[in-house]
């Protein structure tokens, strides 16, 4: 093994994967910029993360060779940096892969100026050139030249391409364009368009699950009564469920998948993929009531329990794609194995029911050639599978749970793929708003009681004493500070919990944060949030994204964070803030909306009809519970709660000061009472969970 490079000293899993490359590797600071100055080197900088697929393979081919790296260790300084621990630096330089080449992805690779500038980027590269793609080889032989001989070019255009850059961040548009029902039109058409009406998603391969997509479709459903919009809906949400993206055996959704039809996935497992996808079973079962939708969802919530969880509560980021350096293999079966495992009838079914045969199901991504591997897959229904096998549907569905549990036994001996067990407090944040809302609506409070676990780990352990937050947590906090993504969705985690609970300190805490959110991220001239704080660390960018990617932006959460809060607490300066943040992106938003949807969910709840919702009595009466779980069941997307538990006083009194509007509101002739306002109009207090359905849902 060679000897270790200074990330041995980090905590990031993927840093310290890293920690044996003969590449003389350093972490992003000062140390590593300094020595390129003093040096007169450029910088080559590599952005990753632990259980990215072509990450590994970048290492296995070039970072672990002598060769490479002593090219690479001759003419530049090296910094390796986790971009799920500084997605600072890694949306900087994200942002300028894109405007150069057009495209994205990781591993992410760079060449620096020792001041930050970047003069080159691309993302994986082959270490010897292939197929038309360079050469890791040829391209730092290549830039090393240029550096020596060609210097002032680099420079100037790096200069250019950084002036363009700050131009369309920091610039106003000229015009001023106002967002409403014509933005979410043009949203659904654009999707509609994209729609693949075979196999469901959006676009063709490699297709990515996107749920903020069907999240915003079904609130346009609702709005428009369009039932295409349902359908595309529903017909995404089965496929994948069926599909190899999905995780038949332990459960939860794979990155994505590199074909159109959802069979042939990355195999990595992302945290927040689990979170938002189980946030749109959520909505399809509320707007459907179909039971696979239900059964989605606390599938996926039992993979994270059982796997994703730390003994303290926070949700671990993600596991690897590959085990035993091959992608996948954790996941795949050969009919040779089912074969040992499985008594002759049950093979027999689980080869129909999972599509499965002795040369394999799939080709090779790389070779184009069956290998006699499969993945577990779905083409038809339990209903449609015991038609066609004349067994009674219930005994087809005992035994495919039989076999299942049969193959996940034997599959849980094999090497697993590698946990990434950073626990991330933007990704926590969107796990706490899943489990919660999970736990409401599917009435299950083992959710509820997860997420509350893991608020309260996140809220004590990943603060300062000024209660400002950190980034992550593994072996004790990091000392890296939270960027906007992680205000944003850890509020609306808190949202979702004291909506779950009514437990006011969840209310109190998402105030406090977002007080500190505007405080320091706020762009003062334009409206809108920045990814960093004013006095964040000096680099060539200071982004500002209204991009919904993977994950939702900061300001397309904060949007809808801001008017819950307004709502839930009468303070209307906070929906102004969120009327801003449309003002600062309008003519971004205006020119693809589709690629803003979820901002387009808080301007669906601007819009209207919205409805604040007030119940007045004791949490364990039966007509609280019977509105709470109407509420709850039901999809109403554009509204707020909160419940006064007339038998708790230090919460009631925590309300009244969180939101001084419902100090009035009381428990009228000793019953549960229910206050509405819709669309700023209150109605007559009521007492019977019917007319309170009836309210809301007029």
């Amino acid at each position: 093994m060679n000897k270790e490079n200074r990330l041995i000293f980090e905590k990031s899993p993927y840093l310290l994967q890293h920690a044996y490359n003969p590449v003389d590797w350093y972490p992003w600071g000062n140390e590593a910029f300094e020595k390129a100055l003093q040096e007169d080197k450029p910088i080559f900088l590599s952005i990753g993360y632990s259980t990215c697929h072509w990450c590994h393979v970048m290492e296995r081919e070039s970072f672990e060779k002598e060769d490479a790296a002593e090219i690479l260790n001759k003419h530049f300084v090296c910094i390796k940096v986790d971009r799920e621990e500084r997605p600072d630096v890694d949306s900087v330089y994200m942002t300028v892969c894109q405007a150069m080449t057009g495209r994205g992805g990781w591993p992410l690779t760079i060449f620096l100026t020792p001041d930050k500038k970047p003069f080159f980027a691309g993302t994986y590269f082959p270490k010897k050139s292939i197929q038309g793609r360079p050469g890791l080889m040829e391209l730092v032989d290549r830039v090393a030249h240029l550096w020596k001989n060609e210097r002032e070019d680099l420079l100037e255009s790096a200069e250019n391409l950084l002036g363009h850059l700050k131009k369309n961040i920091y610039e106003k548009d000229e015009v001023e364009i106002s967002l409403g029902i014509e933005s979410l039109d043009e949203a659904y058409d654009s999707l509609a368009q994209r729609f693949d009406k075979v196999w469901g998603g959006f676009g063709s391969a490699p297709k990515f699950p996107t749920p903020h997509y069907l999240t915003f479709l079904l609130r346009y459903h609702k709005r428009t009564g369009e039932e295409k919009a349902l359908e595309m809906v529903e017909k995404t949400l089965e496929n994948m469920s069926r599909g190899g993206i999905y995780d038949h055996l332990g459960y939860g959704f794979h990155r994505y998948s590199t074909n159109r039809e959802w069979l042939l996935p990355h195999f990595e497992k992302m945290l927040y993929d689990q979170a938002l996808l189980s946030m749109a079973y959520i909505e399809a079962y509320q707007v459907t009531g179909k039971e696979d939708y239900r059964d989605k969802v606390k599938e996926i919530m039992s993979y994270v329990l059982r796997d994703m969880v730390s003994a303290e509560g926070g949700f671990y980021s993600a596991e690897d794609a590959d085990s035993e350096g091959e992608e996948g293999k954790f996941y795949v079966w050969e009919t040779r194995e089912m074969k040992e495992i499985l008594e002759e009838n049950q093979y027999n079914i689980a080869a129909r029911v999972f599509n499965t045969r002795d040369e394999g199901n799939f080709r090779d991504e790389a070779t184009g050639k069956r290998n006699g591997k499969n993945i577990l897959f779905l083409k038809k229904s339990v209903e449609e599978l015991a038609r066609e096998l004349k067994i009674d549907k219930a005994l087809l569905k005992d035994e495919i749970n039989n076999i299942k549990n049969k193959l996940f036994i034997k599959r849980e001996k094999r090497i697993r793929p590698h946990l990434d067990d950073k626990i991330l407090t933007d990704w926590n944040g969107l796990m706490i708003a899943a489990m919660a809302r999970a736990g409401s609506a599917l009435k299950e409070e083992k959710y509820i009681r997860a997420a509350r676990k893991a608020a309260d780990f996140v809220l004590t352990n990943l603060r300062t004493p000024q209660g400002r937050l950190l980034k992550s947590y593994r072996e004790g906090p990091s000392n890296l500070p939270g960027h906007a993504d992680d205000y944003a969705f850890l509020i609306w985690g808190l949202l979702e919990l004291y909506e779950a609970t009514f437990k006011g300190k969840y209310l109190e805490n998402a105030l406090r944060l977002n007080d500190i959110l505007i405080h320091l991220f706020w762009d003062k001239e334009i409206g809108g949030l920045y990814f960093t704080a004013e006095d964040s660390e000096d680099l060539p960018l200071r982004p500002k994204e209204i991009y919904d990617g993977a994950i939702p932006s900061a300001n397309s959460v904060t949007a809808l964070n801001l008017i819950r809060l307004a709502r839930l607490t009468g303070d209307t300066s906070l929906e102004k803030k969120s009327v801003q943040i449309g003002n600062a992106f309008a003519g971004e938003i205006s020119q693809h909306p589709a690629a803003s949807t979820q901002f387009l969910s808080a301007i669906d709840f601007t819009l209207g009809p919205a409805v604040e919702i007030v119940i007045v009595g004791e949490k364990q009466d039966p007509i609280s519970r019977e509105m709470l779980d109407r509420l709850y069941s039901s999809f109403v997307p554009n509204k707020v709660i909160i419940f006064k538990d007339i038998k708790n006083t230090e919460e009631e009194k925590l309300i009244n000061e969180l939101a001084p509007y419902t100090r009035e509101q009381k428990s009228l002739e000793g019953k549960t009472t229910a206050y509405v306002c819709r669309n700023f109009s209150c109605l007559s207090p009521i007492h019977s969970p019917e007319q309170l359905f009836s309210q809301v849902q007029d």
